[in-house]
């Protein structure tokens, strides 16, 4: 019998994973199974762009799994049953249940509406596809002179701000953070991130806590009413909560707890990978959620399965941050060169080449992503048992 691996999530992390496993791994021995409540593939680091009027390219999953091996559910996942090893989806024919033998689990985040009332009822969010469409419908619609407030100073509230007063320099776009403009940056980068809002036309709020977003404004913690027609909430992400409503060992955000290759502390045969886990870097420091810190995490796991079915030690793969990288429009851009624990070095890229680099980053990433046929290896090794084994909870890691 074929050793049974699902993947549950099919954004950069889970697609990545699920191709790295078939061109790794021998039909005959294994089945990867990918399962996402989307058809196509969404690059998620480019819906701002979505929001301020660019199409994205699409990419259907059926085509870039063509010839994989990989097996594709258009479902949406509703529950897992760790004990029992399976998974419950719903489809457009009802409810399923898929049996595994290893899991591994990417569905994500999304955006964070709980903790400020108002939110969910008034503000935008980018997110995810629809939200994003949701928003460009929204400002297509919205009259010249009128407010968009984006409340977040993280790296999706700068480059949404700024996207938008890019696209749309008729409407009157500001920013709300909580800390200083581009706080975490370096110097240099903080004075370029403030001299392109300037340029946009961009008004920036710092050091303000929005407790309340309403139709038509937001409310502040010192009683200030700031004007928003439109409200975009931009201040974090929120993971999926099936994981929390399962026996996994999960951390205080609702991240399943993994060790140094994305495998569960509390079951051996589920991975987590991307935003779902709850990782340790450089200097025990928790991965950031991001792009930059799911891909390596999705290779890693892919690696480690890897291993372990067909009995070699699991290889460690860099986890470190080199940039982050910043979009500013189309034609402005800031790569903030960082350490491999993420804090701000003073070098940095600004300007057309920097959204130049911003720009290759994103191809790079979605072409690794797009394109599994390549991750093929000319030799695999075969599996030790064609339905393995878990190790016992609690076993240590390779």
């Amino acid at each position: 019998m074929q050793h049974r691996i699902v993947v549950l999530g099919a954004g950069y992390t889970g697609a990545l994973a699920a191709g790295r496993l078939a061109g790794r791994l021998r039909p005959e021995d294994v089945s990867v199974t990918l399962v996402d409540a989307e058809p196509d593939f969404v690059e998620r680091v480019r819906l701002h762009e979505v929001a301020a009027g660019r199409p994205l390219r699409p990419r259907p999953y059926r085509e870039m799994f063509a010839g994989t091996g990989v097996g594709l559910r258009t479902a949406r996942v509703t529950g897992i049953d760790v004990d029992r090893r399976s998974v419950t989806v719903s489809t457009a024919g009802g409810t399923e249940e898929l049996g595994y033998d290893t899991l591994v689990y990417a569905l994500g985040s999304g955006w964070d509406a709980e903790g400020v009332p108002g939110v969910a009822e008034h503000a935008h969010e980018i997110a995810g596809r629809a939200g994003a469409l949701r928003l460009h419908d929204r400002l297509a619609r919205l009259e010249a002179g009128r407010p968009v407030v984006v409340v977040g100073g993280g790296l999706t509230g700068l480059e949404c701000a700024a996207e938008i007063a890019e696209a749309r320099p008729d409407l009157q776009v500001a920013l709300a953070t909580r800390e200083g403009l581009g706080d975490r940056l370096s110097d240099a980068g903080r004075r370029h991130l403030r001299r392109v809002f300037r340029r946009l036309g961009v008004t920036v709020h710092e050091h303000t806590d929005v407790t309340r977003v309403e139709a038509g404004r937001v409310l502040t913690a010192d009683g200030t009413s700031i004007p928003a027609a439109v409200t975009v909430w931009a201040t974090g992400f929120a993971v999926h909560t099936i994981a929390k409503a399962t026996t996994l060992e999960v951390a205080g955000t609702g991240q399943i707890v993994v060790d140094r290759t994305m495998r569960s502390v509390s079951h051996p045969e589920v991975y987590a990978v991307g935003d779902a886990a709850w990782a340790l870097g450089p200097g025990d420091k928790p991965l950031r959620m991001s792009c930059a810190s799911g891909l390596p995490t999705a290779w890693q796991a892919a690696e480690a399965i890897t291993a372990r079915l067909t009995g070699a030690t699991p290889p460690k793969v860099p986890l470190r941050y080199v940039q982050q990288c910043v979009s500013l429009g189309r034609a402005d851009g800031l790569i903030q060169f960082v350490t491999a624990d993420d804090r701000a070095v003073p070098a940095i890229l600004t300007g057309r080449p920097a959204a130049g680099y911003k720009e290759l980053t994103c191809k790079a990433a979605a072409w690794a992503v797009t394109h599994p046929r390549l991750l093929r290896r000319r030799h695999r090794p075969a599996v030790r048992e064609r339905r393995h084994r878990a190790e016992p909870a609690g076993a240590s890691a390779a």
